[in-house]
């Protein structure tokens, strides 16, 4: 493989066909869970025309399992999992890095994590859109990452914010709709 070159591998999980892509540094993409192999390849090669299917490395064939391990139900960590972040805004970086803190059914906020990343909790939109952009959903756990108030939020993965809500469940994370601030009257 040249420094350059991208693989990938499909990989069939509890619930469907994921996919890695990865580079001599590391994953460079992840695919959530498709109903089909077929599926998980196209949007591989979606944002990858030039991959080639691949026998993973160990450390690649180490996320892959996790990530099964992960779909059954199992509490895993993906932050020793490597990642080829280059050509990410260095924003970006900071705040993947930040998020790879945020372990198995603990959640935080768009507005906490720019704090945790020294950035005004005013930079929370700007997280949102790293959010938006993240190439590796799970290794990078946005699904993690809520609105203000606990709210569930958006997730740009296919499934949208019903598959965030799937991943949170599985992690226990149970999203409780917050209590009206204010009652009706009754006349």
């Amino acid at each position: 493989m040249t420094s350059n070159s991208v693989q990938f591998h499909v990989f069939e999980t509890a619930t469907g066909f994921a996919a890695l892509a990865w580079s001599e540094a590391g994953v460079t993409r992840f695919v959530l869970p498709t109903a089909s192999r077929a599926g998980a390849e196209r949007a591989v090669l979606r944002r990858l025309p030039d991959a080639a299917p691949g026998a993973p490395a160990a450390a690649v064939a180490g996320a892959s399992a996790l990530a099964c391990r992960y779909f059954s139900g199992e509490a895993v960590a993906f932050d020793a999992v490597p990642l080829d972040l280059d050509g990410q805004p260095a924003f970006f970086v900071r705040v993947y890095e930040a998020l790879r803190q945020v372990g198995w059914g603990r959640t935080t906020t768009y507005g906490a994590l720019a704090a945790a990343i020294g950035a005004p909790r005013e930079a929370a939109r700007d997280v949102g859109e790293a959010m938006a952009k993240n190439p590796m959903p799970l290794l990078i756990p946005c699904h993690r990452v809520l609105a203000a108030g606990g709210k569930l939020g958006g997730f740009s993965a296919p499934g949208g914010a019903e598959t965030k809500a799937r991943m949170l469940r599985l992690e226990g994370v149970d999203l409780v709709a917050p209590a009206p601030r204010q009652a009706a009257f009754a006349f």
